[in-house]
């Protein structure tokens, strides 16, 4: 049976007239599927309002328990929430999760080495028996970016490999395709061109793009998880455009389509 996995960046997310006609051609998807957000702007936003200093370190957000309390309630609570309620609303009865719910996703507390990123998580496991048993009661799961450890903390957790984990642990049971979804219509030859968009990107390919520095910063990790879900048993993995996503599913037409030959 075909499973899809599709992850939805921050971007798309803060833009709720985008995010509510991405979330009706979610709805759309044929057959079993699994939504995993970012986070986006609203937690710092909020932070702020408390007062709370916000702390990033090459794009990575510093999470510690004052930040920790606020990505739990937002990412957790008022993203996901609003995310499950819009797809009720397009008749797609999605359940919001975070990786401590049911045990789903445990994850360790990153070691610190140079920079101490504070309570954010490297994925163990995912219990693919849960997801499939939501699966089979016809529920949507929707992951948050959050996860939890052995000692009962919740950790921040980066949403393209917890899509990535996800996509590999169903891959037992399922035929998978994981969709990477945000702003640009895929990965780009030309980082100023929106419609330099690299159909096919194989692996020797990706690291062309990455010397010449048309691959850089947030894609480089994007498209490391994503080659390594192909790589562990994921049948098809495509980063595309949030508005085509349906199109990226369904025909296999749209974005950029990772191979690893």
């Amino acid at each position: 049976m075909k499973l899809t996995v599709v992850k939805i960046g921050g971007n798309v997310i803060d833009n709720q007239e985008f995010c509510r006609s991405f979330l009706q051609d979610f709805s759309q998807i044929e057959g079993p599927k699994i939504l995993v957000h970012g986070g986006g702007k609203i937690a710092t936003n909020i932070a702020e309002k408390l007062g709370i200093e916000t702390l990033m370190v090459d794009g990575r957000r510093i999470t510690d328990k004052p930040m920790l309390d606020v990505v739990t309630m937002v990412y957790g609570g008022l993203v996901n929430k609003s995310l499950v309620a819009q797809l009720q609303s397009f008749n797609t009865n999605a359940i919001g999760l975070t990786g401590a719910d049911g045990g789903v996703i445990l994850s360790r507390k990153r070691p610190v080495k140079e920079i101490d990123y504070g309570f954010v998580g490297d994925i163990e496991k995912v219990d693919s028996g849960q997801i499939a048993g939501m699966l089979g009661q016809g529920l949507t799961p929707v992951f948050a970016p959050l996860t939890f450890d052995r000692d009962g903390n919740m950790l921040n957790t980066n949403a393209d490999t917890q899509a990535q984990a996800v996509a590999v642990a169903m891959a037992e049971e399922f035929e998978v395709n994981l969709v990477y979804c945000f702003e640009k219509k895929g990965v780009l030859s030309n980082p100023e061109d929106d419609d330099s968009v690299i159909s096919t990107l194989i692996p020797s390919l990706y690291e062309q793009y990455k010397a010449s520095g048309a691959i850089f910063k947030g894609m480089i990790p994007k498209l490391d998880n994503a080659f390594k879900a192909l790589s562990e048993g994921v049948s098809q993995v495509i980063i595309c455009h949030a508005a085509e996503v349906k199109q990226a599913v369904s025909e296999g037409i749209a974005g950029t389509k990772l191979v690893l030959s």
